[in-house]
C-alpha cells in the first residue's frame, strides 16, 4: 500500500511470498548449502534465526521510514508484517526444499543417513541457511511494491 498510513494486508504477504522464492531458489538446489547446513552446530542454527530475524526487521522498519512497528496490527507484541515476513523466508525455503526432494537428494553428498529424523535435521539447518537470502527477497518485495 502507498502512503504514510502504510498497513499490513494480505497483498504484503503474496509480495513477500513471490520475493522470498525468488531467492531461496538458487539456495536450495545447491548442494554446497546441504553439506555446510550438515557441519551446522545448533548454535549455528540459533546465529541464523537471529540474522534472519535482524535482516527482517530492518529491511521492514528501519529501512523504510514510512513504517512504524508500533502502528501496526500485532500477535503477542510482535508486529503481523514482520511474523508474515518470517514465516515467508523459513517457509519458502522448506516448501521448495520438499518439492524439489533436497533433502533426500543431498543427503548422501552431506553426509547424512536417509532417515527420518537426521533428515528432518538437515532439512532444518538447511532451511536456516536459505533463509538468510530469502528474507532478502521477500522484505524487498513487500518494501517495493
Amino acid at each position: 500500500m502507498v502512503g504514510r498510513g502504510k498497513r499490513y494486508a494480505l497483498a504484503d504477504t503474496a509480495q513477500q511470498v513471490v520475493g522470498g522464492f525468488l531467492l531461496a531458489g538458487p539456495f536450495v538446489v545447491t548442494e554446497e548449502v546441504w553439506v555446510l547446513a550438515s557441519g551446522m552446530g545448533w548454535q549455528h542454527v540459533l546465529v541464523t534465526v537471529l540474522i534472519v530475524s535482524g535482516i527482517g526487521y530492518g529491511a521492514l522498519y528501519k529501512a523504510d521510514d514510512d513504517r512504524d512497528p508500533d502502528r501496526e496490527a500485532e500477535v503477542a507484541g510482535v508486529p503481523v508484517r514482520f511474523l508474515s515476513l518470517l514465516l515467508v523466508a523459513f517457509g519458502s525455503v522448506l516448501v521448495l526444499a520438499f518439492a524439489f526432494g533436497a533433502p533426500s537428494t543431498f543427503a548422501s553428498a552431506a553426509g547424512v543417513p536417509p532417515e527420518p529424523v537426521p533428515l528432518a535435521v538437515l532439512t532444518l539447518k538447511a532451511t536456516c541457511v536459505g533463509a538468510i537470502f530469502a528474507v532478502v527477497g521477500a522484505a524487498t518485495a513487500d518494501s517495493v511494491f
